[in-house]
């Protein structure tokens, strides 16, 4: 048990609680073309960032613990880091890392896999998101694993890919699928037969999360292991004439494919083979897993039959149930996060989202950790979010969100509130600039809502984001311009930005303990200390500074 936080005695609490509110997706855009948070009607957050201590924070690349400042960051690494207070180095750089170093293939886990399918002459399966966004997976992971499966004797591999078009230009997947095709073909010497066995779009098959959608783990399935599904000669006749069929389909909604010879699927799953899931995120990496490695208790869905294999994900993907029970890379261990600290406090908490982003204010926010620090402090508010496109509903669940806040606020239970409006990352990933405009107007009224009733409790209201994406809804060239296609339309962006994100400070009864000037430089990991000092405490020497100037 953590010993509790030293109090400021220079600070005088306020009357309210303090509500820590995440816009997630927001940020400032580097270009105005395509920046739907700088264009769209937000009078409220306009007014505020001009009234308020302000300043923007880094959000991406090493500032959240990815490998360079190239790497966006994403929702599980920035809630890690705001929930944490500081930062940790993350999935991506921990097997990156564990590729370069060939520690991952001196791993129990790797070792196991391979000497399954050579001794039970198995093939060995790869499963995963199929770019290099480096924000669930990297393609380049993958290629290591083949050329080391293949330097240890695996004479036969099959690959069922999930195409992108989320964390990588939205049309992309040929890009990706052709030079991979070739750089098989260099593998296939010497009675070496690698192939690409099954694939879809990311939001249609295998990567639900939070049990929003079970049957598209249940496709996944079907496609993967069963083989089941429309066939075609190779992933590209796949792409192109699924393309055909569904006119302007982006490549995270393309329907499931299998890759089929002489009518028959090349890469069932079958007893004996080894099965790899090279994901390294995890929270759409769960239910796979789960459908994996569950026994007969599986309720979910159908598998028709479960096969005799080893399977491991890239990493553990849930550190406190153990999904999956076998990996390959192990997580980062985030230990003394804010809310253990408020709990060791005796600070009544609340966590509330929608399903979307429910276990980013929750298990990702908390270190990786399923369950509460402590159950009389902590209350955990989940929204169901609505099974349709985003942008048929771009206003989600704001409005149910705010409701259950402003009722929090008002009860005066609650020492800290911390909420996270989906809007700006899930409508901002669907590519529709008019309903991203919409979302960031829904978001706006949601802000206003709880800005009043945090106003009349006397309490406090951070408001900040985990990453960028509804800034930045276009492609530009390396001169700035926007991007066009062959027929002149603008080319669209559906990935997480680089760019910096807001911290607001509304403190309508503040005593003046911290100058009106916020720090700059700082990434959202500075949130934690931030939230201790506004709470009345002083924050741990090793978290990251707090944006306040204490007087």
């Amino acid at each position: 048990m953590l010993q509790a936080l030293k109090k400021n005695p220079s600070f005088s609490r306020r009357r309210g609680p303090l509500v820590l509110l995440i816009m997630d997706g927001v940020g400032f855009g580097k270009y105005s073309d395509g920046d739907a948070f700088l264009k769209a009607y937000t009078p409220e957050l306009d007014n505020l960032m001009k009234t308020c201590p302000f300043t923007e924070l880094k959000a991406h690349g090493t500032a959240v613990g990815m490998p360079s400042d190239e790497d966006m960051g994403n929702s599980e690494v920035g809630h890690n880091a705001i929930g944490c207070g500081r930062v940790f180095a993350q999935g991506a750089k921990l097997v990156e890392d564990a590729v370069n170093s060939g520690s991952m293939f001196q791993g129990e886990t790797w070792k196991e896999i391979i000497n399954r399918c050579k001794t039970k002459n198995g093939t060995l399966h790869f499963l995963g998101l199929f770019s290099d966004g480096n924000v669930h997976s990297n393609i380049s992971h993958l290629k290591a694993m083949l050329k080391e499966a293949k330097a240890e004797g695996i004479a036969k591999a099959r690959i069922h890919i999930l195409l992108d078009g989320r964390d990588v230009p939205a049309t992309s997947a040929l890009d990706y699928v052709d030079p991979f095709e070739d750089f098989l073909a260099g593998l296939n010497t010497g009675g070496t037969d690698f192939k690409i066995a099954s694939g879809g779009g990311r939001m249609v098959i295998t990567m639900d999360r939070y049990n929003a959608d079970w049957n598209m783990v249940r496709k996944g399935w079907e496609t993967h292991v069963l083989g089941k599904g429309p066939q075609y000669p190779s992933a590209h006749a796949a792409i192109a004439a699924l393309r055909a069929q569904n006119p302007g389909v982006l490549d995270q909604d393309l329907p499931p494919f299998v890759i089929a010879e002489n009518g028959k699927p090349v890469g069932t799953v079958e007893d004996g083979d080894g099965f790899i899931f090279f994901n390294f995120r995890g929270d759409r990496s769960q239910e796979i897993s789960l459908a994996f490695d569950s026994g007969s208790e599986f309720d979910k869905f159908d598998r028709v039959r479960v096969p005799d294999i080893i399977y491991a994900g890239m990493m553990e993907y849930d550190a406190d149930l153990h999904i999956p029970e076998k990996f390959l890379v192990s997580p980062p261990q985030i230990n003394r996060t804010l809310g253990e600290y408020l709990c060791a406090c005796g600070e009544k908490q609340l966590a509330i989202s929608e399903t979307q982003k429910f276990g980013h204010v929750t298990y990702f926010f908390n270190g990786n950790k399923s369950g509460k620090f402590d159950a009389a402090l902590e209350d955990y508010v989940e929204i169901p979010s609505d099974v349709v496109p985003f942008e048929e509903r771009p206003w989600m669940k704001s409005a149910e969100i705010t409701d259950k806040v402003i009722e929090a606020v008002k009860s005066g239970k609650y020492g800290m509130i911390r909420l996270n409006y989906p809007n700006g990352d899930m409508v901002g990933h669907t590519g529709i600039y008019q309903a991203v405009l919409v979302a960031m107007g829904a978001l706006d009224i949601a802000v206003k809502r709880v800005r009043e009733a945090v106003g009349k409790a006397g309490g406090v209201l951070v408001i900040s984001a985990d990453h960028g994406n509804a800034d930045d809804m276009y492609e530009h060239d390396k001169t700035g311009n926007v991007r066009h296609d062959a027929d002149g339309n603008v080319v669209t962006k559906t990935s997480h930005s680089l760019n910096p994100v807001p911290c607001i400070i509304y403190d309508p009864e503040s005593k003046g303990e911290y100058g009106k000037e916020l720090k700059s430089g700082l990434g959202i990991s500075s949130l934690a200390a931030t939230c201790i000092e506004l709470l009345g405490y002083e924050a741990p020497e090793f978290y990251d500074s707090s944006v306040l100037n204490m007087k």
